[in-house]
């Protein structure tokens, strides 16, 4: 099967897809060998790999590029994180095929006016666009699309711009009437009870997305018991990691005056080259070096 199809069968079969943040091929290099089922390509992560605000700062050349290089990298399906879509209905009816043309499974897009501020950021400023205007965008992707198997979610932003259910509710019908194939909602509620009530009250026919960053307490067993729910996404849980453990690191070396106490706690250069691919390289230069 292409990676497209992996996505599609499994949002069609109800069981629980896994997606890991990734920033950059190597992370998702990582994310794929602990076992995720796909990446998500996230534009928080890439973002603060640019150490720059989550806010359409970067430009959709640089995080298209990414995802064209991490889906060289991996073989599973990548979601990519496309934010508002970069421009009205035009702009995404452009963009979309060239994600799906970079190696791109899905793209998710969210109903928040353009520049967006980022979803959990303390009084951040949630806006969203009229309901007919994102129904436009998600029919505008979904037409663009070459391969009928790659997927277009809506992300509704409702609960986060603390708009309550019924408008939730009332946003995510609407934006599967317009063509979506899933319904990623979200909350930054620190319990799961926002979402919770959300999914035991959802009427309609496609499968949700959730992303428990603001409430780690939901198991995937609990979210697979919902029955209503095709993708989990762990959506910055690649950049924290790799923020605290440089944080860390650095701090001790600092401390010790040299490397000669940290060394040995981290992944050896071996390790490194080993992920690099240089045995497939040295595989080509046996080949065809002459």
């Amino acid at each position: 099967m292409t990676k497209n199809q992996i996505l599609r069968n499994a949002l069609n079969s109800g069981k629980l897809f896994t997606a890991m943040a990734a920033h950059n091929p190597l992370s998702a290099k990582l994310a794929e060998q602990a076992g995720f089922g796909g990446i998500w390509g996230s534009g928080f992560e890439l973002s603060a790999s640019y150490a720059v605000p989550d806010a359409n700062i970067l430009s959709m050349g640089t995080h298209l590029e990414m995802m064209r290089a991490m889906a060289s990298i991996v073989s599973i399906p990548i979601i990519a994180d496309i934010d508002t879509g970069f421009g009205n209905a035009v702009n995404v009816h452009y963009i979309v095929p060239q994600y799906e043309a970079a190696g791109a499974s899905a793209i998710v897009m969210e109903d928040k006016t353009f520049p967006k501020d980022t979803s959990l950021r303390a009084n951040g400023r949630q806006e969203l666009v009229r309901i007919e205007e994102f129904q436009g965008k998600i029919a505008a992707a979904a037409a663009s699309r070459k391969d009928k198997d790659f997927v277009v979610i809506a992300r509704v932003e409702a609960l986060i711009a603390g708009l309550g259910q019924e408008e939730a509710t009332k946003r995510g019908l609407a934006y599967e009437e317009a063509g979506a194939d899933a319904i990623l909602i979200h909350s930054k509620q620190k319990t799961p009870d926002e979402i919770l009530a959300f999914v035991h009250a959802w009427p309609g026919k496609v499968p949700l997305v959730l992303v428990p960053t603001a409430y780690p307490a939901l198991t995937e067993a609990d979210i697979s018991a919902l029955g209503k729910v095709g993708v989990v996404i762990y959506g910055n849980h690649a950049i924290r990691a790799a923020v605290g453990a440089m944080q860390k690191v650095f701090a001790q070396i600092r401390r010790d005056g040299g490397i000669r106490e940290v060394d040995a706690e981290l992944p050896t250069v071996g390790e490194i080259i080993g992920l690099q691919g240089d045995e497939a390289m040295r595989r080509v230069e046996k080949r065809f070096l002459r």
